[in-house]
């Protein structure tokens, strides 16, 4: 069913929410200066296809999701219970 969508600039325009799956989810790992692990992945739960075209006359998709981190640091930072 389509609905009406904000965009940045104060438009409106129609979309309609497109049903995915979820194919594979990676985290992006990074090695930060004083030796944590930071691990980060992005997880969708909302895909809007909306009546709006990009330059390369490919469709615009608005998405919702949220980060999930995970952190592995040295001994020396981690606080002791």
């Amino acid at each position: 069913m389509k609905r009406k969508y904000p965009l940045p600039n104060g438009q409106e325009v129609d979309g309609e929410e497109v049903e995915f799956e979820t194919e594979r989810e990676n985290f992006n790992v990074y090695v930060l200066g004083d030796g944590t692990t930071l691990k980060v992945k992005n997880v969708l739960t909302k895909v809007v296809r909306l009546d709006a075209w990009g330059p390369d006359g490919n469709p615009i998709y608005l998405i919702q999701g949220g980060a999930v981190t995970m952190a592995d640091s040295p001994d020396h930072l981690k606080r002791r219970s």
